[in-house]
């Protein structure tokens, strides 16, 4: 209860340091129709507006009565009408309806199953802040967390701004991800997420193949009553030692796993042990991963790196990661980014050793022969597949050109 004897709730944030995010009041009220108080220093501009949406987003609630304060400190409409309804359901009124924002530019991009996911950023799911701009730094992916980095009590708002984000922000070429909360949470999660347009959906703490097809489940349930026809893919996170020892039978467990992820925070934790540069604690859980993603036929998908400020650290870090065999690797900030995707990218040594050996394999293929030869040097087939990975990777990563068979033709 307020000051004023009306029952009050509220969402967002406020204070000094909030950006692109707004602080939203709720009184109830039974009778005298809706009032809407707004502060925001782009209020000349952009109050009415604001105004206009508020108005909006209660009139589809169902409020009818009330009065709505609102604290703006530059979100954008997609945060506005995530805080709102945030409110609206954390009040006592009943809520018979949702409020969508309307498609953004990149709602209606897809992804493929079997495609780069070398970086993954983590945003937090209840600080729109950072999916602003996130398209400018050319994440394979973005990953809207809901699990370790929201508090417990703003679960409930983060899935709101999740959803509204994954239906308003333009997250460019990078795939949509979004990590849901530990089982049986999680497949609460999947009912706010899945209608709009969620490529891969992160399962953290994973144990078994049984919580995979929980989930794989309830995405079929609700892809069926909204009539979606993409397939949504997924990707567990081995976090424990049960996890680890348990690895290829979640790898295996659906045909929509497209990817195996470690994390080694929780893992060492599970273990009792610290964490440590070396590694030599989490050697054989990361090893596992790799195996197991390897026998289900998916990718493997290394933990992240901690220190932000240590670039050296970082790639030392992804090469290590590998020559593990892993494929991708976490990332929490942006300028992490880039120097995963040059330590994945293969040498200049490597593809040119790759090139050669695929053209020796297809001429002897084109030749009829049983036998690739590469000068005086016998290629054994595991050879070749390698080559041929790495041939595929130094294409996607731009290192060569499509055309490079042509262009090495008269060599």
């Amino acid at each position: 209860m307020s000051d004023t004897g009306f029952t009050r709730a509220q969402a967002g944030r406020r204070g000094a340091g909030v950006r692109s995010d707004c602080f939203v009041v709720l009184e109830e009220r039974g009778t005298g129709g809706i009032e809407i108080s707004l502060e925001s220093k782009v209020a000349s501009m952009y109050g009415a507006s604001i105004r206009e949406l508020a108005t909006q987003v209660l009139e589809v609630l169902g409020v009818e009565c009330g009065r709505l304060v609102i604290d703006d400190k530059g979100a954008l409409p997609f945060v506005i009408a995530a805080r709102i309804e945030s409110a609206v359901r954390r009040s006592s009124l009943p809520v018979h309806a949702t409020y969508l924002c309307e498609p953004g530019p990149g709602y209606a991009t897809t992804t493929e199953r079997d495609r780069m996911r070398r970086s993954r950023l983590y945003l937090p799911g209840n600080e729109p802040k950072f999916f602003i701009n996130v398209a400018c730094h050319k994440p394979d992916a973005i990953i809207l967390d809901l699990e370790d980095s929201v508090a417990a009590f703003e679960k409930d708002a983060a899935r709101i701004v999740v959803r509204n984000a994954l239906r308003s922000v333009d997250f460019g070429s990078a795939e949509r991800m979004v990590r849901i909360n530990q089982l049986p949470l999680g497949l609460e999660d999947l009912d706010w997420i899945i209608p709009h347009n969620v490529h891969v959906v992160l399962i953290p703490k994973c144990e078994s193949g049984e919580q995979v097809r929980a989930v794989d489940d309830r995405i079929t349930q609700i892809a069926t009553r909204e009539g979606l026809e993409h397939p949504i893919f997924l990707m567990p996170i081995m976090e424990s030692a049960l996890g680890a020892i348990q690895a290829y039978e979640v790898a295996s467990a659906s045909k929509n796993v497209v990817a195996l992820a470690v994390g080694l925070e929780d893992y060492t934790a599970d273990i009792g042990t610290e964490r440590t540069l070396e590694g030599r604690e989490s050697f054989w859980a990361r090893s596992q991963v790799v195996n197991a993603a390897r026998a289900a036929g998916v990718q493997p998908i290394d933990t992240v790196f901690s220190d932000v400020a240590d670039e050296e650290g970082l790639q030392a870090s992804v090469l290590e990661a590998k020559a593990l065999g892993f494929e991708g690797k976490g990332c929490i900030h942006p300028r992490q980014i880039a120097v995963v995707h040059e330590a994945f990218a293969p040498s200049d040594g490597e593809v040119q050793k790759a090139t050669r050996i695929v053209r020796a394999f297809e001429e002897a293929q084109a030749a009829g022969l049983g036998v690739v030869s590469l000068g005086t040097k016998m290629i054994d087939p595991p050879v070749v597949k390698r080559a041929l990975r790495t041939v595929r990777l130094a294409e996607r990563s731009g290192k060569l050109a499509t055309g490079w068979r042509a262009e090495e033709g008269g060599e």
